[in-house]
């Protein structure tokens, strides 16, 4: 196990109280024993390199009243292949960071998946493949998502997802199988610009209870910035 990294943050208001208002819009079981304030900021950047293939950089932060500020950052990308022009097939690879109060070993992640389009609804279907420095093993992750949009306006989209989390295998360095999460978002997807667009919105995750941690409610607001340097355009899921 790593030491803990200590990142001040700085004037730090509370995400709990900002957030925990909106708590009501997305409703999950009200079992859960520890509530927590979040914020989520991403970026991603797309680029075509060929005809149907396109390279996404994306950048992660994620910061926590609990955990005492910053505790997440991902770094990676992915290689996105457009199969037809309702489907989507995608590889990619993460180094994921812990900090602060979250002491977890940092993690090498290695992900496919398959995104389908139909009209307003997006459905993808993603495995991880997570490789943690704390102790040998490979942590399975299986990840199906279903997001709906609906325009209102010529720019603006509102948008609501589910995304269930299903752990196949156990590991040594902690990953315990079974159904693991619950993410809810519901948000909208604005313009920012030329080339960028945003999707804002509230997230509501709620993580059963494995071992002697207890169940977990977190409320986060959510931000991804995504940048178009192609006319391609991406499949529209968050994370």
């Amino acid at each position: 196990m790593k030491p803990t990294r200590r990142i001040e943050f700085q004037n730090r208001l509370s995400l709990h109280s900002i957030i925990i208002a909106g708590a009501a819009a997305v409703s999950v079981p009200a079992c859960a024993q520890q509530q927590d304030g979040q914020l989520w900021l991403q970026a991603n950047t797309n680029a075509a390199i060929a005809k149907d293939l396109q390279l996404t950089v994306e950048q992660i932060a994620r910061f926590s009243d609990r955990q005492q500020g910053l505790y997440q950052t991902e770094f990676g990308g992915l290689l996105g292949y457009r199969a037809t022009p309702n489907i989507e097939l995608g590889f990619g690879y993460r180094r994921v960071d812990f900090f602060n109060a979250n002491t977890a070993g940092g993690e090498h992640r290695l992900r496919q998946h398959i995104v389908a389009t139909f009209g307003p609804l997006t459905t993808r279907l993603r495995v991880d493949q997570r490789f943690s420095s704390d102790a040998p093993g490979v942590g399975i992750r299986i990840r199906p998502l279903l997001r709906f949009n609906h325009r209102l306006h010529e720019s603006f989209t509102l948008f609501v997802s589910h995304e269930s989390f299903f752990l196949p295998n156990s590991t040594r360095w902690g990953q315990r199988s079974g159904y693991e999460r619950a993410r809810n978002i519901i948000g909208v997807t604005v313009p920012v610009g030329r080339f960028i667009k945003a999707d804002v919105g509230y997230l509501n995750q709620f993580r059963l209870a494995q071992g002697n941690t207890p169940t977990q409610m977190e409320h986060a607001l959510n931000f991804q910035f995504t940048f178009n340097l192609t006319d391609q355009s991406a499949a529209s899921v968050t994370d």
